[in-house]
């Protein structure tokens, strides 16, 4: 699924939400995310919520973007386009805003859903693929490339850009690599991929 686009070619109002357990960082994301939509010349409106990890709570960050240059209409996400989950707690809450024919992005482990032929489901190795590489605590950033990958709403330069500028130091090479390494996994054929699935 792309992004949706006006009749005359400028690119549509988006609605997004990255969803899952404190701790997460979800919040990191859509910080990334947002800086570079701006930077790509959309506006947005970003609202966040968070419990604490050790309350097992949920997380979850919502992007809105105005369709061109122009602001959202308005500011908080009521009709989801994309969705990323990372963890079953944030599922109830999350996937009846989902519209028909949004798409859903879910940890293949982490997440268990029931098909629903309205909206379009994949199961991504998200965390696994973030162990892969070093740490766990990169799936958000590894989530997030396939999420660029999948909505083709924001370039791939703009976001590592914005990764960059908001990532400590020590942390930026395996954050960079996980933001390449998520954006593959949609690229690539499903066949290709190790515990990647698609939904209905």
């Amino acid at each position: 699924m792309t992004a949706p686009a006006g009749a005359d070619g400028v690119a549509g109002a988006i609605q997004l939400r990255f969803g899952g357990s404190g701790g997460q960082g979800l919040q990191l994301s859509a910080k990334i995310l947002a800086a570079a939509l701006l930077r790509a010349g959309r506006t947005i409106a970003l609202s966040q919520s968070y419990e604490p990890t050790s309350r097992g709570g949920v997380s979850r960050s919502d992007i809105v973007v105005g369709e061109g240059r122009a602001p959202a209409d308005y500011p908080l996400a009521t009709e989801l386009d994309f969705l990323v989950l990372l963890d079953d707690v944030a599922a109830p809450s999350s996937l009846p805003l989902v519209r028909a024919g949004g798409l859903v992005l879910a940890d293949a482990s982490r997440v268990t859903l029931d098909s629903d032929g309205a909206i379009t489901t994949r199961f991504l190795p998200f965390i696994a693929l973030a162990r892969s590489l070093g740490h766990e605590r990169v799936a958000n950033v590894v989530a997030l490339g396939a999420l660029i990958a999948a909505g083709d709403f924001c370039p791939l330069a703009a976001v590592e850009a914005a990764l960059r500028e908001e990532t400590p130091r020590k942390f930026l090479d395996i954050n960079v690599e996980a933001l390449a390494a998520g954006h593959r996994l949609v690229m690539a054929p499903l066949a290709g991929v190790p515990g990647a699935t698609a939904g209905a």
